[in-house]
């Protein structure tokens, strides 16, 4: 975060300092006042490497970050590590660091390691999509449902329903900073999906395909599962866009049965 936008966003911390050393301001300048509060957030900011926003001015920055950053993960890899991410509603994020994947089918590691390859690929392809904001924060929240559903089964790591179980919580989680509806269905109607293309083009019976045909467009579930199948570290472009590709054609020919 640049010094200019944390002395912006130190205003509540300011105002603190003020009423503690209002007696010592009597019978200065304003000229020195100013430059006695903006060295006070200068120091601040030197100290702790931020000032604690609120969480509605988080939101609003990693916003910010998710649609107009090229790379967002070089944003996120950084402010996930700031206490307001060990406090409601941030923590659900903060969790992905510490919940393992399957290292045959994550080798990248983490959960969050795959996070921020999946919003990078997403960035790259998010004007592509109806609605960017809804595909970034989709691919920001996608596995929110792993930590709750991690489990070693048998001496696999498996997060059965996460999908399921993270739509949810993402929609718990938008609703405290957004009262647009259609942009929070978006997002979970994309998460809630994500895990189709493995289910569709595997002829595995846990999705719900007739509901995915219903409320969302194939070709944007696709675009999306994309992004997520290229978060995976050693994935290639070719194999991963013919599976995307298998999974459209199946989809669409189930559509015209209908």
């Amino acid at each position: 975060m640049s010094t200019q936008t944390s002395i912006a966003d130190s205003r509540y911390d300011c105002l603190l300092f003020i009423s503690l050393k209002i007696n010592s301001f009597k019978g200065i300048s304003l000229y020195k006042f100013e430059i006695l509060i903006l060295s006070y957030m200068r120091s601040n900011i030197m100290e702790n490497g931020h000032i604690e926003m609120s969480s509605d001015e988080l939101y609003k920055e990693i916003n910010d970050h998710l649609i107009s950053d090229s790379i967002p993960s070089i944003y996120l890899e950084k402010v996930i590590e700031r206490k307001e991410f060990q406090l409601p509603p941030f923590h659900l994020i903060y969790q992905l660091k510490l919940t393992e994947q399957s290292p045959i089918h994550h080798p990248e590691g983490n959960v969050w390691n795959h996070t921020l390859l999946v919003v990078d690929e997403a960035a790259k392809r998010k004007n592509l999509c109806k609605t960017p904001s809804a595909f970034m924060w989709a691919a920001l929240l996608h596995d929110i449902g792993k930590p709750s559903t991690t489990k070693i089964r048998k001496g696999k790591i498996t997060s059965y329903d996460h999908d399921k179980v993270g739509a949810k919580l993402a929609y718990d989680f938008l609703s405290q900073f957004t009262k647009d509806q259609f942009f929070i269905n978006f997002v979970c109607s994309f998460i809630e999906f994500h895990m189709h293309i493995l289910y569709v083009v595997n002829g595995l019976p846990y999705g719900n395909i007739p509901k995915l045909l219903k409320e969302m467009d194939v070709e944007e579930v696709a675009l999306f599962g994309l992004c997520d199948r290229l978060g995976r570290k050693h994935a290639t472009l070719e194999k991963e866009e013919n599976t995307i590709k298998q999974f459209i054609k199946r989809c669409k020919a189930l559509e015209r049965k209908q």
